[in-house]
Parts: C-alpha cells; sequence; structure tokens
C-alpha cells in the first residue's frame, strides 16, 4: 500500500468514527485542515535546523497535547479564536473557525493517535499532499455534504491544463477555485522538469505562480491548506487564496493564465451595472465599467470578469454551462465581444454525468487575449464532440483521462491552431459562419445520436435513468432561472 493511501485509509477510518457524533465530512476535513496546521508548525518550531515560529507559543501544539477533558475543548476553541485574526495564510486557514468535535476524548485521540504520530513536513510534500487531496475528492463524492459543487473532476483538469500549458514563468488564477484543484495541477505541470529551473523561477512558482479566489469561507481555508500542503505558498506569507465575491470589482492585477470553473446556479447575489448602464435587480449595488453587458447570469459575469483579469496575449480555459453557448441578450453580446477582440479557438463539448452537481451540461471555453484590432482575432472556432454518443456515470463509468487523449492530441497543443486537422468528433468553423448564426449561437452539433436510430446502441438501464435525471434536473433549473426573472420583472 502506497504511503498516501496508507494515510487516507487513516484518516478516512477516523471519519467513520465521528460520523455517530453527527460530524460531516466536510466538518471533519476542516478540523483536520486546523489541526494539520498546528502540528506542521510545530514540526517546524522543533526542528534542529533553521527552526522557525510560525505560531504564538500561546497557541502551540504542545498546548494541545497536554491538556485533556474540558480543558482540551477550551484551549482548542481558544487556539482557534486566537488565530483567525492574523493576516496572511495564518488568517485564511483560521477565519471564523469553530470545534465541530464535541467529544474531548475523540478530540484527544484525533491530535495524538492520527496526527501527532506523523510527520507532516519532514518528507516531501507531495505526499501529504496528495492524502489531503485524496480525502477532499472523498468529501466530494459524499452526497450528503454538498462538498461535489467545488469540486471538478481532476481527470479534466488535467486535460485542460496540458492544453494550456503552463510554464514557470506564468501566473496563474482561479477566480472560482474552490479547494484549489486547477491551482495544483498547473503548479505540478509548471514543475515537471525542477531540476532546470532558476532559483527565481523556483521561488516564483512557490509565491508567485498560483492566485485564487474563493467566497466560501470554508472552501477557500481548505484551498489554503491543500496548496500549502503541495509547496505553493509558505505558513507564514501572503495566502494564494483571498477569501471574497471575485465578481464585485476589477482587483486591478492581470494575469497570463485563467483557468476555472465558475459555480453552476443561474443568480448572482448582488446588482449588477454594466458599462451599457443597464441594470440587474438584486441585494447590492455593484458597477463595473469593464463589464460590456449587464445580466444577473453568474456564469457570463465570471466570463466578463475573465476577460477583464486576462493579460494580453493571456490564454483562458474555463468551464461552463450550455446556457452561455445559445442565451440571448447578454449572452449574444458577450459571444459577439468573445469571437471579436478575443481568440476563440477551442470549444469541448463535455459528455453529461461527469459532475456531482446533476443536470450540468457543460462545455470547456479556450480563449485568447489580443491587443486592440481592426479586424476580428477568431478566425477559426474548433469544437470538439466528446458528448454525442458518449455515456459516463460517476461511479459505474466514470469519466478518465484516458477518454480525453483524442482531445489533447487535436488540439496539437504549442503548435500553431491551423495545423491541426479534422476528425468525425473534431470540426472548425470559420469566423463568418459562426456570425452568421441565430444570436450567434454556438452550441453547435454535427453527430447523430445512436440511441435514436438503432435501440441495441442504447446504454446500460441505470445510465440512461442517470441521464433523465439530469435532464429534468436541467430543465428544472431553466424554469427557476425564467421564473426568477419574470417576477424581477414584475416587481
Amino acid at each position: 500500500m502506497t504511503d498516501s493511501r496508507r494515510l487516507v485509509d487513516k484518516l478516512d477510518s477516523f471519519r467513520n468514527l465521528l460520523r455517530d457524533d453527527g460530524v460531516g465530512v466536510l466538518d471533519y476535513i476542516e478540523q483536520l485542515t486546523y489541526l494539520l496546521f498546528l502540528k506542521m508548525a510545530h514540526e517546524r518550531a522543533t526542528r534542529t535546523l533553521m527552526p522557525q515560529q510560525i505560531v504564538p507559543a500561546e497557541y502551540s501544539w504542545q498546548k494541545l497535547l497536554d491538556a485533556e477533558g474540558t480543558a482540551l475543548e477550551h484551549e482548542y476553541t481558544c487556539i482557534l479564536e486566537g488565530l483567525a485574526g492574523y493576516p496572511g495564510t495564518l488568517g485564511v486557514i483560521f477565519r471564523k473557525a469553530q470545534n465541530r468535535i464535541q467529544d474531548p476524548a475523540k478530540l484527544k485521540r484525533l491530535i495524538v493517535d492520527l496526527i501527532n504520530k506523523e510527520q507532516w513536513s519532514a518528507t516531501g510534500t507531495d505526499l501529504k499532499g496528495d492524502a489531503y487531496e485524496q480525502l477532499l475528492a472523498k468529501g466530494a463524492s459524499d452526497k450528503g455534504s454538498g462538498a461535489g459543487q467545488y469540486f471538478t473532476p481532476r481527470d479534466l483538469i488535467h486535460a485542460i491544463v496540458d492544453v494550456i500549458k503552463p510554464t514557470p514563468d506564468d501566473t496563474v488564477v482561479d477566480p472560482a477555485c474552490g479547494t484549489g484543484g486547477f491551482l495544483l495541477v498547473a503548479h505540478d505541470y509548471a514543475s515537471q522538469h525542477a531540476a532546470d529551473l532558476t532559483p527565481t523561477q523556483r521561488e516564483h512558482l512557490r509565491d508567485g505562480f498560483a492566485h485564487g479566489t474563493e467566497l466560501v469561507d470554508g472552501t477557500a481555508r481548505l484551498a489554503a491548506m491543500n496548496l500549502l500542503l503541495h509547496g505553493i505558498g509558505t505558513a507564514e506569507g501572503e495566502s494564494p487564496i483571498d477569501v471574497r465575491d471575485a465578481l464585485i470589482s476589477d482587483p486591478g492585477k492581470r494575469y497570463s493564465v485563467v483557468l476555472s470553473n465558475p459555480p453552476f446556479g443561474r443568480k448572482s447575489s448582488m446588482t449588477m451595472i454594466g458599462a451599457d448602464g443597464r441594470e440587474s435587480k438584486e441585494d447590492t449595488e455593484i458597477e463595473r465599467a469593464d463589464f460590456v453587458t449587464t445580466t444577473s447570469n453568474k456564469q457570463l459575469n465570471f466570463v466578463q470578469h475573465i476577460m477583464t483579469i486576462l493579460e494580453i496575449n493571456g490564454r483562458a480555459a474555463v468551464v461552463l454551462p450550455d446556457n452561455v453557448l445559445f442565451e440571448g441578450g447578454a449572452g449574444e453580446v458577450l459571444r459577439r465581444k468573445l469571437l471579436s477582440d478575443f481568440d476563440l479557438h477551442t470549444i469541448l463539448r463535455l459528455p453529461t454525468g461527469i459532475f456531482y452537481a446533476q443536470g450540468v451540461k457543460a462545455n470547456v471555453l479556450f480563449f485568447d487575449k489580443k491587443p486592440a484590432s481592426e479586424t476580428p482575432w477568431t478566425r477559426k472556432l474548433w469544437v470538439y464532440d466528446l458528448r454525442t454518443n458518449q455515456h459516463f456515470t460517476l461511479k459505474q463509468n466514470p469519466l478518465r483521462r484516458a477518454h480525453l487523449d483524442e482531445f489533447v492530441a487535436a488540439c496539437k497543443p504549442g503548435l500553431p491552431h491551423d495545423e491541426r486537422s479534422e476528425s468525425e468528433r473534431w470540426k472548425p468553423f470559420d469566423y463568418e459562419e459562426l456570425i452568421a448564426r441565430d444570436k450567434v449561437n454556438l452550441d453547435i452539433t454535427w453527430l447523430r445520436d445512436d440511441s435514436l436510430e438503432d435501440l441495441d446502441s442504447l446504454p446500460a438501464p441505470e445510465v440512461i435513468a442517470q441521464e433523465i435525471v439530469d435532464d429534468l434536473s436541467a430543465a428544472l433549473a431553466e424554469f427557476e432561472a425564467v421564473a426568477a426573472a419574470l417576477s424581477a420583472e414584475g416587481k
């Protein structure tokens, strides 16, 4: 058994023990995050070579080891509250932290038997990071936890990153980073030839390469810990994760790569006023002159935000639901802008059944930001259809990286796009052809669905059942959005 597997099994077995006390999987991983950080800080403070005091002595790991019973509960609560006000990574990890483990005996076992017996910073960061990442994946697959909405399938992320090819000199951002999956995979890719890197590049990979924004405190702390365990950022330094709503304002910074899977769900939590002066009603008013169109559709606003934060010649890959490709109004305005001011060179039509959120039909849009020009930048849009006649489920037939091999090879990463060649699932469409389509609809299909023609081609019954559930969930989400829009207009 690999060391990482052994750790996951050990950590997971304790999760089952706490389940009886009503501690959910996300709460458990959150408590682990606090305790792992304190243990790692203790290891650094007590090492013989260059000891480093990250956590003040009054909040040290030793205090937890020495306390018993209700005194332990009190000590742990004091530490969590004390560290919450600190800046940098420390503050992000402990912001609004609370003790969810009500049984002091179980808390003591978690501290002494599970965490104290392991050296968390002595061996390579990858091992501990991999164990933590696997635990997050288990959390995402736990139906009741709701964590799946923050988790993009890792095999899909790997394929996207293989197409984008981030380098050690890039700055990569995810404005809706969840638990940090895109940032981790991009960092791994850019670090592949670490031995050949200069000291400056190594420092940049650790401190300046990855940046994330996350709205939810609990998810942000998981991301900050996840990156830290993989050697990104430092415990005492600035956190690579910013805890706020990315859509509120232009952050002023520009990045060479944007990788993101913005949250599914249609409504924005605020009133947006775009450069067109129109207003979309919600709670908090936000005016963004950098937005070309006003909408309460969250994904369209994320696309506008990404268009802003990408530097000239920067490249983006964003997972977006189908409605972004065909919705009229603001959607059409945005697609026209993407085709003219950016090089929207690739769309990957994703199969259903690969996300934890049900009913999601999504695509990956790959586009590059270009300098101002009289002529449109998108000459040809290449579309890869991985959806028609493809049937995946999370358990029986999950999407694997191998399923995306043909797509990645067809993209010819790093080569000019005119060197690409057409195949059954891979077709190019000229700018004139796209702009002539009704509402510039980019939801393009050409393959025939075999199951409509031939009963022998039908997928397994459980796959059909899941696809029906997905279709109904998607339809319901659309109806809810229409109802909400109508009720907003009626006010």
